[in-house]
């Protein structure tokens, strides 16, 4: 297959657009929601209006009828300007719609698929456990079915937008029995919000993406109905898996994004900025430093380009998703670095971006499957 880098007119007109809103209505309230750790409703609300929720899913649902590359171009704008507002609109997507776009019955689909890729009420996704991370099978919550009711008790830790004012679904992976080779049998349980003995508790206090809804969960004896099983009884692991191969490579878009931001202020700060009588351009040392974080961004948004193509294709897409998670998520926290480096003391104020961008990097190897997953899934697909 070949890959044409070249994006559409459609795509091109998708990408200034998205590109204008953040310059215009994200970066000027970006410090000030940082700053009080306070979630940006008012620029969800922003994108929700343009129909960003909807980009992948078909219009019969209320979607947009593009395709999961239109949000990751979406994604990277967003994200050169403000990670936490991306992270928002990844979240809500590709782990709170796209569940049940994917897995969902048509009734489960037409209760629940307007309602999100409108915008107007949030998903989330609760995998993650305290003592389950990168070892997903490692479940504890269980789900037991009772005169025609789950019964969901135990508790996940850092989901994405689970307590925010408009969260309406926790879409959650549970025990519900044991398999024929005596594992765990896991399966996803539709839980709204709120719910009787669902609990969002207090947000944490995080490193970055200060202005991103994150929060542990309580489920203390939820019931809900048996038809809210999402997709196959005992395949809610597996599916999951499937999500987030298609996460890695939204994930690695919104690092791009963040390789870029980092890029496109060094660029600006090393033009303006004078040392010794001259713009610090003009020293060899700093403009050799811009260009390879540049060479970064650009192989990072290659990766991504070409995972998401072979995705789309119906292609095997799961070693480049990967490597698009890992080297992008790499690129964004070098950059980051190196963008601080140049903008010396004042790159350690926070109200300079690329010092957001610095404590909101590290995430990008952490989250949506460490740079270590990423490289066992790389290895295993090598038959390693």
């Amino acid at each position: 297959m070949t890959l044409d880098t070249r994006l559409t007119d459609e795509q091109v007109s998708l990408r200034k657009t998205v590109e204008e809103f953040a310059r215009e209505v994200v970066a000027p309230v970006s410090y000030a929601h940082d700053k009080a750790k306070t979630f940006p409703y008012e620029v969800v609300a922003g994108m929700a209006e343009m129909g960003l929720f909807g980009l992948p899913f078909p219009e019969e649902h209320g979607g947009m009828g593009g395709d999961y590359f239109a949000l990751c171009l979406a994604l990277e704008e967003l994200a050169r300007v403000d990670q936490s507002v991306a992270i928002t609109l990844e979240a809500g997507v590709s782990l709170g719609a796209m569940p049940v776009h994917r897995f969902g019955t048509q009734a489960q689909k037409d209760e629940w698929l307007p309602l999100l890729t409108s915008g107007r009420a949030l998903g989330a996704f609760g995998l993650t456990e305290p003592g389950a991370g990168s070892d997903a099978g490692g479940t504890r919550t269980t789900a037991v079915l009772e005169d025609g009711s789950w019964r969901i008790d135990g508790s996940k830790a850092f989901i994405t937008n689970s307590g925010t004012d408009i969260t309406r679904l926790v879409t959650v992976t549970a025990v519900t029995g044991t398999t024929a080779s005596g594992k765990k049998e896991i399966s996803a349980v539709l839980v709204p919000v709120p719910t009787p003995g669902f609990t969002a508790e207090p947000a944490y206090d995080k490193v970055g993406w200060n202005a991103s809804d994150t929060h542990p969960l309580t489920f203390d004896g939820v019931q809900v109905p048996e038809e809210n099983l999402l997709g196959e009884r005992g395949r809610g692991y597996a599916n999951f898996l499937s999500i987030l191969d298609e996460g890695r490579i939204a994930i690695s878009a919104l690092s791009v994004g963040a390789a870029q931001g980092c890029v496109d202020e060094s660029v600006t700060y090393a033009r303006t900025r004078e040392a010794f009588g001259r713009p610090i351009s003009k020293n060899q040392a700093i403009a050799f430093k811009i260009a390879r974080m540049e060479a970064r961004t650009h192989v990072a948004r290659t990766a991504y380009y070409d995972a998401a193509a072979k995705m789309l294709a119906g292609l095997p897409f799961k070693r480049e998703a990967a490597i698009a998670k890992m080297v992008s998520g790499e690129a964004a926290m070098d950059n980051a670095r190196d963008a601080t480096q140049i903008h010396g003391g004042y790159g350690f104020m926070n109200e300079y971006l690329v010092s957001r961008h610095y404590r909101d990097s590290k995430i990008l190897e952490v989250g949506e499957g460490t740079t270590e997953v990423q490289l066992m899934l790389i290895a295993r697909d090598l038959g390693l």
